[in-house]
């Protein structure tokens, strides 16, 4: 039984919000062969694994998760905070690779 068996397809469609595409993204990638994506707050580790390999059909090794609190910041007088956001680092098994240029390789 594989890990997207387990997990509602539905679920698994809205677990992954958005890749991060930044320069420590595209460092860690080369680096590491791993993938940031912005996911839901109340994802577990092996519904953010479930759903990478069913959206991407690529195979995956581990998942680390990291909450980032959202800064408090200052708008004149008024004082707004960022959302908060919880950052998936996906790692991709030897010989795996995941383009988001849009280039076929």
């Amino acid at each position: 039984m594989s890990a997207t068996q387990k997990f509602d397809q539905g679920r698994l469609a809205t677990v992954l919000v958005a890749p991060i595409i930044s320069e420590k993204a595209t460092r860690v990638a080369e680096k590491q062969n791993q993938i940031l994506f912005k996911v839901l707050r109340n994802a577990t580790k092996l519904e953010i694994k479930a759903a990478v390999e069913l959206m991407f059909k690529v195979e995956v090794e581990s998942v680390q998760t990291v909450n980032q609190s959202g800064k408090t910041k200052r708008f004149g007088r008024n004082i707004g905070r960022r959302d908060h956001v919880k950052k998936a680092y996906v790692s991709l098994k030897p010989g795996q690779e995941l383009n988001f240029s849009g280039e076929a390789a």
